[in-house]
């Protein structure tokens, strides 16, 4: 069988994503195909939750301190957004190919309940520091997993007929390898990382309101210190320093992709004042709102 990265090469010479700068929702509900002939210097992004698999290139994530390095069949977990820097990197004038995959909350339940259920021992955390975010090098069996997906998205009958059964058996393999503990965390409702992310999904979906620590620590039923700490240890930033980068990621997407005016992007993520949200905006991004404009 092909490498996974010439599978990904393959479904894009199959389907005219040659061009592709971005990513794609594929055939299967929840994963995205991601492509790029460009790569980026370092930046700030926003890391969505779920499971990222690299095909080829090379990326560098920097979080606080703690700098991740992926490449060609190596996978994140990503229980919670994270916002980060990042540096990609094509190779050997090939583009970055690779895979986003969104773990359904539904799915992620009943596997955990499963396993449970069959006495199965989740993975112990290896970084006890709480840091959520490891490179890991794909078994075999994860390999061949995500191999045959790529192959599924060649046929539209196979798309149809076996995608879903092969998204369950990846998130099988993530939830039994050795990042696995990341997924058995956000399917405990009574644990503190389940908790930061109730709060961070506030966030998410509320960013434009007067939210405080206050707010976000009854979201997750917890004090506000209890709070505080443990979403530090997830995210290695103060909620607040959180919401800010989420306001300021939101404005840019506004501006960028829906050629929002600058004050009206700061006022709708929540800013009161425009001048405030540019200084900020210049020293998260290294850019003025208006240079971001392409």
């Amino acid at each position: 069988m092909n490498s996974l990265g010439d599978l990904m090469q393959s479904y894009a010479d199959r389907y005219g994503f040659n061009d592709l700068e971005g990513i794609r929702e594929t055939a299967i509900p929840n994963v995205w195909f991601y492509r790029s002939s460009k790569g980026n210097q370092r930046q700030p992004f926003v890391y969505q939750s779920g499971i990222i698999v690299m095909g080829k290139g090379h990326k560098h994530i920097h979080i606080g301190n703690q700098p991740v390095h992926y490449g060609p069949d190596d996978y994140l977990v990503v229980g919670v957004p994270m916002p980060l820097e990042c540096e990609a990197f094509p190779e050997d004038d090939s583009p970055l190919l690779g895979l986003t995959i969104n773990v359904d909350s539904t799915l992620l339940h009943r596997l955990v309940n499963e396993l449970e259920a069959a006495n199965f021992q989740a993975p112990v955390q290896s970084n006890q520091d709480g840091f959520g975010l490891t490179s890991v090098k794909m078994a075999d069996d994860m390999l061949d997993s995500c191999k045959r997906l790529m192959l599924a998205l060649h046929s539209d009958l196979d798309t149809k007929l076996l995608g879903e059964s092969l998204l369950n058996e990846i998130v099988y393999r993530v939830l039994t390898g050795t990042e696995g503990h990341v997924l058995f965390n956000l399917a405990h409702h009574d644990g503190q990382y389940a908790r930061v992310a109730k709060a961070m999904n506030k966030m998410h979906q509320s960013y434009a309101d007067g939210l405080t620590v206050q707010n976000l620590a009854e979201e997750a039923n917890m004090s506000v210190s209890a709070f505080h700490s443990a979403f530090r240890k997830v995210t290695l930033e103060s909620p607040l320093q959180y919401l800010k980068k989420v306001r300021l990621n939101k404005a840019k997407e506004l501006i960028q992709l829906e050629g929002r005016r600058v004050n009206d992007a700061a006022h709708s993520v929540g800013y009161t004042s425009t001048s405030q949200f540019s200084r900020e905006f210049k020293r998260h991004f290294n850019m003025t709102p208006k240079g971001c404009v392409a």
